[in-house]
């Protein structure tokens, strides 16, 4: 009998169990691979997927003026907004609704525009009842609706931005707390003053560009609330420095892209404050002078070169560019020309304000002393060029003093031609006339012109003649200056200095005597600086049988000591010839504080301006100002 033995194991089986121990070791090992070392890639690609960021811009910081009094500011800015995440059961139904109703009426389906139509139904509804409690007929815009839905869906929908007080009064009260309209508040940019000094400070504009530095999330999707950003002024000179520190939320969202938990939360910080050295008063007194005219006036603190006033006009409202610009005032602001900042873009011949330069060139040259005369018949022939004198009533002999204090253009004419171009030129480079002041703003001009032969022949307007050198002696001419300059110029003078370097930044700790402007002192001996001191003080306060007759008497402020010097200009505008009144002055005489420099533009070809009639008015309220505010009482501006 044979008996067939069983094995239980056969060889060939290891080859199975070989394989299948492979594949186990491969699966193990891979699920170890995707579940232990790549879980943090994993995690990381489903936060980006369900999560989203919103950055919040900080407000940006106040400015204020040198005596501490807020300039520029921000105010709440409130919108009735709809939050769309709380409305997607009532999207479902209202698109389940017109579904079937274009259904009913076979109208052909786009999935898109049915979504948008339904969305656009519900958010409306709402609308209405606001609507109704304001008393508006506001109406959804189907577009904006589509865009937001595609662009910004993590933020509340606006309804109706920039809500009148009255209206959000209305609204606070009458809106339930669960309501998916509520009230959102942002910052908008405040101007207390209004108008006043309005070129200087700026305004800003919407931007999506908003900081986001120190907010987590930066490989997440993103949305933003629109930020703020400087677009001239001071605005946009140290916007970074009154930029706030931008804020942010990271939310969970569905697959529809909607929020439904808060994962963190950094909340944004208000930005830098800056101090600026304006006198808001003085700025008051300046703008109120000017008027409707068109012109600048600049004073600045002689010892320091702070800017205590910088004027522009024509000007506009600060308040009607916040929180954006209306096209009609866009316009409005376009047509006056008053977007030019011209106390520090204005270009414009000085005029007989610049004879101080040319007194300083001939006394500095030996060309001409304080003993000098010359006689004025009321022209000058100068080549083919006939030059009339201003000075109608004094002729004969006329005096260094005499010619400042009565502006007679036939003595400086004479002094100029003695002089010569280049010394004149020369000694105007020496002031920083050619030259940007430096001053913190955007958009100082760079076109200032002080004209010389190798200016005129680089241009091609043909050989220097001695008609030019007496045309400059007086200010006129290829010479183009800003009234910025010629108050640093006036304060140098002041100082007996040749720089001042004007600032904006308000340092109430700066010690004057250690401020370095850049300059040399003026190579002019005491005697000489007082002789053309005297003649300026003699052009405010000289008399004759005890009348005022220098021609800048409207200037004159009882008990106060002022150097100032008149000046009146022609220039062509458009294919017109105007006239410029310009003033510059400083004061008191013996310790000067204030220096400042004035023009006002003719709007009338037929209408002749003068620096005495009206610019020097214009300098006068601003030194009554200043020295009010100095003296409250009032004791030195006894008449003397």
């Amino acid at each position: 009998m044979l008996f067939e033995v069983y094995k239980n194991f056969s060889p060939r089986l290891r080859v199975f169990y070989l394989i299948f121990a492979l594949l186990f070791t491969a699966l193990s090992v891979g699920l170890f691979y995707r579940q232990v070392i790549l879980w943090p890639t994993y995690l990381e690609q489903e936060k980006k997927q369900n999560h989203r960021r919103i950055l919040v811009p900080g407000p940006r910081g106040n400015i204020y003026d040198r005596k501490g009094r807020l300039l520029v500011g921000n105010r709440p800015r409130f919108s009735a907004v709809i939050y769309l995440s709380e409305l997607r059961p009532e999207f479902r139904r209202k698109y389940i609704e017109v579904v079937r109703s274009a259904r009913s009426t076979n109208r052909k389906i786009n999935r898109n525009e049915l979504q948008i139509e339904a969305r656009s139904a519900v958010v409306q509804n709402y609308l209405n009842r606001i609507n109704r409690i304001l008393n508006r007929n506001d109406q959804v815009d189907r577009k904006e609706v589509e865009r937001h839905f595609r662009q910004n869906l993590l933020l509340p929908k606006p309804l109706i931005k920039d809500l009148k007080l009255s209206e959000f009064a209305l609204l606070t009260e009458q809106l339930p707390v669960n309501f998916p309209v509520q009230i959102h508040t942002e910052s908008a940019r405040y101007y207390p003053s209004g108008s006043r000094a309005a070129h200087t400070l700026g305004f800003v504009g919407s931007t999506f560009e908003v900081p986001e530095e120190g907010v987590p999330g930066n490989d997440l999707t993103t949305v933003t609330y629109k930020g703020k950003t400087g677009r001239s002024g001071l605005e946009r000179q140290f916007d970074e420095h009154l930029q706030g520190t931008s804020g942010g939320e990271i939310w969970v969202v569905d697959p529809s892209g909607f929020q439904y938990e808060l994962a963190s939360q950094k909340l944004p910080v208000k930005g830098n404050d800056l101090s600026i050295t304006i006198d808001i008063d003085l700025q008051q007194a300046a703008e109120e002078a000017l008027g409707d005219n068109k012109g600048a006036l600049v004073a600045l603190e002689v010892k320091t070169g702070e800017v205590l006033v910088l004027a522009s006009k024509p000007d506009f409202d600060l308040n009607n560019l916040s929180p954006y610009i209306p096209n009609e005032v866009y316009r409005s602001i376009n047509e006056r020309g008053a977007w030019l900042n011209r106390a520090i873009a204005g270009l414009y011949p000085p005029g007989s304000s610049f004879k101080v330069i040319t007194a300083t060139a001939g006394l500095q040259s030996g060309a001409i002393d304080l003993e000098t005369i010359f006689e004025c018949q009321g022209f000058l022939q100068v080549g083919n060029r006939h030059f009339p004198c201003n000075n109608h009533r004094d002729r004969g002999e006329i005096s260094f003093s005499r010619s400042i204090m009565k502006s007679c253009n036939i003595y400086f004419q004479n002094a100029g031609l003695r002089t010569g171009v280049t010394q004149i030129s020369r000694t105007a480079r020496q002031f920083g006339l050619d030259q940007p002041t430096g001053i913190e703003l955007p958009n100082e001009t760079h076109r200032m012109i002080i004209p010389d032969p190798e200016y005129k022949a680089a241009r091609q307007h043909g050989p220097w003649t001695a008609g030019d050198t007496a045309n400059l002696s007086i200010g006129q001419g290829y010479l183009l200056v800003t009234p910025l300059q010629m108050a640093a110029f006036t304060a140098s003078f002041a100082r007996r200095e040749t720089r001042t370097h004007p600032t904006l930044l308000h340092d109430p700790a700066a010690d004057p005597r250690r401020i370095d402007h850049g300059g040399e002192k003026l190579n002019l001996p005491e005697e000489l600086y007082n002789g053309i001191v005297e003649g300026m003080e003699m052009a405010v306060s000289g008399r004759d049988r005890g009348l005022l007759v220098g021609s800048g008497r409207m200037a004159h402020v009882p008990g106060i000591r002022i150097a100032g010097k008149t000046g009146t200009a022609q220039t062509q505008v458009k294919g017109e010839k105007l006239t410029m009144a310009w003033f510059i002055c400083f004061a008191p005489i013996e310790d000067p504080k204030i220096a400042i420099a004035t023009v006002v533009e003719s709007t009338d070809p037929d209408y002749l301006y003068g620096g005495g009639s009206h610019a020097a008015p214009v300098a006068k309220k601003v030194l009554q100002a200043y020295f009010q505010n100095k003296n409250p009482s009032g004791n030195n501006l006894a008449t003397r």
